[in-house]
């Protein structure tokens, strides 16, 4: 299937229009439906024929990212199917005045889940995840993201900076995941304890995993996903949620401090840094991590870019950064930065739905 939902609108400018049967098909308002003049739209009300049709054109809009929606779903309609576009809460949300983020936000969690039914993951492709940390006590929890991952094949290498295994023995015991690790001094660079770990790897795909972050149990088919519609060398997401640890506190972004947009579902040069996924093959022709202590992330996707490799950045909705004070971290920017650019901010633990918070955990370690 060539549609893709490159393009997404996040803030549509139009309401719902009419989706129906026509005579050689299904028609938006009479006309064929055009993909990119669809963008506008809040998202199109279906209305279905007497009898039974194909569904192929409207699977088409599905994965393209268009929000489609149903009062009800005739029996020959697939259940899965039926139930997405029947599910109609994400209408029950204003789309004006200061509500119009959380609307859009919903609308967007609605679209990423017609998008997964439409662009189906046919085998569970083997995915090794490379993680360095100097934290131990985060790794319990890190592993647990890990396993709760869904459609893939996983194995774990860590890279101990500084850490001993015997610190870590209990956590990497209870994973049901294969875990594979090294040691290096804290001394080492940061880049270079991931090349270690990840020398390790004998998966299709490397995935680069954040040990204090928090991600969705589809965040790696996603990734996958976006990388197969797209044919992209390098796939990560939007850096879009935030929970800020000193303020108990989780915030949105959908632009840059400048005010520039930050949208999903683009060729771009920047994904979040924890969530890069690239082919291993592709990851060697790059050279690897850059050996550095810091930058890791933004240096690599410069090589990346240098390799002539193709970025793409899909939606950030299963993925929430944490942060605390900006000396933690070896990308450092205030707290006061991230409030600036919030376009939406809750007390507490606050990720999108596709987090699956009621499973996600919600408290730091």
């Amino acid at each position: 299937m060539s549609v893709t939902p490159c393009g997404f609108t996040r803030t549509p400018e139009k309401g719902l229009a009419r989706l129906h049967w026509g005579d050689t098909g299904w028609a938006v308002e009479g006309q064929p439906p055009d993909v990119p003049a669809l963008r506008p739209l809040r998202g199109l009300e279906i209305e279905w024929p007497d009898g039974r049709v194909p569904l192929d054109g409207l699977l088409e809009l599905a994965a393209a990212g268009v929000p489609l929606t149903a009062g009800h779903a005739p029996p020959w309609v697939p259940a899965d199917l039926a139930a997405l576009l029947t599910d109609r809460d994400w209408l029950g949300h204003a789309a004006d005045g200061t509500a119009r983020s959380l609307a859009d936000l919903r609308r967007e969690e609605h679209s990423v889940r017609l998008r997964r039914l439409a662009h189906p993951v046919t085998a569970a492709p083997q995915v090794s995840i490379v993680m360095a940390t100097k934290r131990p006590a985060l790794i319990g929890q890190a592993l647990a993201q890990m396993e709760r991952q869904r459609d893939v094949r996983a194995e774990v290498l860590l890279g101990l900076h500084g850490v001993r295994h015997d610190q870590v023995r209990e956590a990497v015991s209870a994973c049901s995941l294969p875990v594979r690790w090294v040691e290096a001094d804290a001394s080492v660079p940061f880049g270079e304890v991931l090349n270690r770990a990840a020398a390790l790897a004998s998966g299709d795909y490397l995935a680069k995993w954040d040990d204090d972050d928090w991600y969705g149990p589809r965040h790696l088919a996603d990734l996958l996903m976006a990388m197969a519609y797209t044919g992209a060398d390098v796939v990560g997401t939007t850096a879009e949620f935030f929970y800020l640890e000193p303020l108990k506190a989780t915030v949105r972004r959908t632009t840059f401090a400048s005010g520039a947009s930050y949208p999903s579902e683009v060729w771009a040069d920047h994904v979040a840094g924890g969530t890069i996924l690239v082919a291993m093959a592709k990851f060697r022709e790059i050279g690897g991590f850059p050996g550095l202590p810091r930058a890791v992330d933004l240096e690599f996707l410069k090589a990346a870019q240098k390799a002539e490799a193709r970025i793409y950045r899909t939606h950030g909705l299963g993925y929430v950064l944490r942060r605390g004070l900006s000396a933690d971290h070896t990308w450092q920017l205030p707290l006061a930065h991230f409030l600036k650019v919030a376009v939406n901010q809750w007390r507490g633990f606050r990720p999108s739905l596709l987090m699956e918070p009621s499973t996600a955990p919600l408290e730091a370690a």
